[in-house]
């Protein structure tokens, strides 16, 4: 590896980790956990570890079977198909709350129908968190994965197609096995993204207490009362964060 490299590389690390080593030297230690565990901090907590969870479990049920299509699927129009997938990577999060907002909003074309046939309103409530959450960070569950069954080919499921396994137990006992650290890289990911979800839930989902305030719209709203509380609940969130990423993504890539 060429030795200059080392340079950007460093201003690069530096740029990532030096505002997180600002935050913790901004910290006040002596109300720090009278800060984190006040009601407030510990209900944003829960909501957010739950509806994140809720939304990578929808992320792995439906941007799997979508990764497997782009990957594999010989439609026209399959580059067109992948830039749409691709669009929350792009697009302003507020701006993605506010295409759900009139798409499922009780005016919007799906939201009007499912409350006049169904009397369900989905803004503003936990499971819009999820939807809004489950937007952003499918495309990252997408990409990993299908990535990872590019790399694998398809020699395998040839092979196990001539000895007489059908389409389906090759995928299953196959294709699955090849690609289960790129699902878990994915996931992993996509866990994280959720976790600090903030433009489309707040544009989608409001700020109710115990209902759609998770931990990014708590900071936001402390920095404009309580600049203390509000660091204090940053560098929760960067722990929770880096714990969910050092603890899990090594072994997926690793696995």
């Amino acid at each position: 590896m060429p030795r200059f490299l080392w340079v950007p590389a460093g201003i690069a690390f530096a740029l990532i980790a030096l505002p997180v080593v600002g935050l913790v030297l901004r910290t006040d230690l002596t109300r720090l956990p009278e800060l984190l565990l006040s009601r407030a901090s510990l209900s944003a907590l829960r909501l957010s570890l739950v509806t994140a969870a809720v939304s990578t479990l929808l992320c792995i049920a439906l941007g799997g079977p979508l990764a497997v299509v782009l990957a594999r699927g010989r439609l026209p129009g399959m580059q067109f198909l992948r830039s749409v997938v691709l669009l929350p990577l792009v697009l302003p999060p507020v701006v993605g709350g506010l295409a759900l907002l009139y798409l499922v909003g009780r005016t919007g074309l799906v939201g009007q129908g499912l409350e006049l046939a169904f009397g369900i309103t989905v803004p503003f409530t936990t499971g819009a968190v999820v939807l809004a959450q489950t937007f952003v960070a499918l495309p990252f569950l997408v990409v990993s994965l299908e990535g990872a069954l590019r790399t694998a080919g398809q020699r395998y499921e040839s092979v196990a197609a001539t000895l007489g396994a059908s389409p389906w137990l090759a995928f299953r006992r196959v294709t699955v096995p090849l690609v289960l650290p790129g699902l878990l890289s994915g996931a992993v990911l996509a866990f994280a993204r959720c976790l600090g979800e903030f433009g489309a839930t707040i544009a989608f989902a409001g700020s109710l207490e115990g209902t759609t305030r998770t931990l990014p719209l708590l900071v936001y709203l402390a920095r404009e009362s309580d600049v203390d509380a509000a660091v204090a609940l940053s560098l929760l969130l960067v722990v929770v964060a880096v714990v969910v990423i050092a603890v899990a993504r090594p072994r997926a890539v690793l696995s």
